[in-house]
């Protein structure tokens, strides 16, 4: 469950620092390899992954025709990847097919799924990045992903852009990319986030003003530590 709180914390967080937090616990490959927004100016995407598991396609098994089946998985996820969730792909950091196009994108965004993300491409891209939902890809891909992508699984662990992705993971996404965060460290991850991107809002501040960043950035400083305690105490005073 991603409360309100939670979505706020990395709503307002860069995948950077994220990245950071996740390297002080030990996770030092959790952000998504080859994966760029469509659309940079849409608010963070945060939300918990659905995902969806490409092999190489095999002629005999993956003509055009299996559209016609209702069971056929990247169809299925697109009906039922939940409200909020991030449907994420395993296209293999394959681009040269696309692993969805705008139709089945816009199907999401009405649904209020948060976002999506692959490490192939999408088709129709120039629609997708005008549609109110993050989209992150590899690059624009005009072949239908029946070329090159058989779809096999739903919701099992997959591999997107050299990052293991658990079912229910949170995705959060910026203007930089996509990072993965493991879902049973969640609310961990969030409390150092919080505290800091308190602490980089203030060593910012610090510096635009002149400050060196020595003994500030890192705080190894115990007069600085001081000083920073002390700026705290106001600022949660207020």
């Amino acid at each position: 469950m991603l409360t309100n709180e939670l979505k706020k914390i990395f709503s307002n967080s860069s995948v950077a620092t994220i990245c950071t937090a996740l390297f002080k616990k030990g996770l030092k490959n959790q952000f998504i390899q080859g994966v760029f927004p469509l659309n940079s100016k849409l608010p963070n995407m945060v939300g918990l992954a659905y995902t969806v598991r490409y092999i190489p396609a095999r002629e005999d098994l993956n003509g055009i025709e299996v559209f016609k089946n209702p069971k056929h998985p990247q169809r299925v996820a697109i009906e039922e990847c939940p409200k909020d969730y991030v449907l994420i792909f395993d296209s293999r950091k394959d681009p040269r097919a696309a692993s969805a196009g705008a139709i089945l994108v816009t199907r999401l965004m009405v649904r209020g799924c948060a976002g999506i993300v692959t490490d192939g491409g999408l088709r129709d891209s120039d629609e997708i990045k005008n549609l109110d939902i993050p989209a992150y890809h590899n690059r624009p891909s005009s072949p239908t992903n029946l070329t090159l992508h058989q779809a096999i699984d739903i919701n099992k662990p997959i591999g997107c852009g050299d990052v293991a992705v658990w079912p229910n993971d949170l995705i959060v996404g910026d203007k930089e990319g996509v990072v993965v965060i493991p879902n049973e460290i969640i609310k961990e991850i969030s409390d150092e986030v919080k505290s800091m991107t308190i602490y980089e809002d203030y060593v910012i501040h610090q510096v635009q003003q002149g400050a060196s960043i020595r003994g500030l950035y890192p705080l190894t400083d115990e007069i600085q530590k001081k000083v920073f305690e002390d700026w705290l105490r106001t600022q949660n005073n207020n």
